[in-house]
């Protein structure tokens, strides 16, 4: 199968399956790029979340046109991200219709709510495989001499800290993240 048609039909799933928003899809992306094709390692992705994340735009569609660009050029971004983006075009367009005339129908309202629990795990997932290959230099959670990263443990126990008890914007948090990882690397 030609690379292109293999970027299609990676984000088509991506697209097509990831329910909850960008950091719910940071999963399936991570299957597809890194487990199942190979065209990232875990390092690698956890820059790409980091360039999908600071970028304008879903972090989705930034992840397919970074892997797309990475893996087969200009053509290869653009297949990827209408992979990634068609399924939403689709389903939007046929929700909108139908939640407009069953809106009010109490299966709809259970199904919705029902989705709820999964969505927070599928975040929380995302957030554990992007958190471990940071703060445990082996990729897996071990204690062992060498494998703690500290910096990155402290920065995020602060960005937690920033983000929830100060109520810090987001945007703010990660340029402070990013001028004192810059701080430190010039120091160091």
């Amino acid at each position: 199968m030609s690379i292109y048609l293999e970027l299609f039909f990676a984000f088509l799933q991506v697209g097509a399956f990831s329910f909850g928003g960008g950091y719910a899809a940071m999963p399936l992306i991570s299957g597809q790029v890194v487990d199942k094709y190979g065209w990232l390692s875990s390092s690698e992705f956890a820059d790409l979340v980091t360039i999908a994340e600071m970028t304008p735009g879903p972090i989705a569609v930034n992840a397919a046109t970074f892997v797309g660009n990475q893996t087969a050029g200009i053509l290869g971004a653009t297949v990827a991200t209408i992979g990634v983006i068609l399924p939403s075009c689709i389903f939007v367009t046929v929700l909108a219709l139908l939640y407009a005339r069953y809106k009010e129908m109490p299966l709809l309202k259970d199904a919705l709510i029902s989705l709820r629990p999964a969505v927070v795990s599928m975040i929380f997932a995302a957030g554990l495989s992007i958190l471990i290959p940071t703060v445990f230099k082996s990729g897996s959670i071990g204690f062992s001499e060498g494998n703690l990263s500290i910096r990155p443990l402290v920065l995020f126990v602060l960005s937690v800290f920033a983000l929830r008890k100060l109520k810090l914007n987001p945007i703010l948090v990660m340029v402070m993240c990013g001028v004192v990882e810059l701080a430190v690397y010039l120091v160091l």
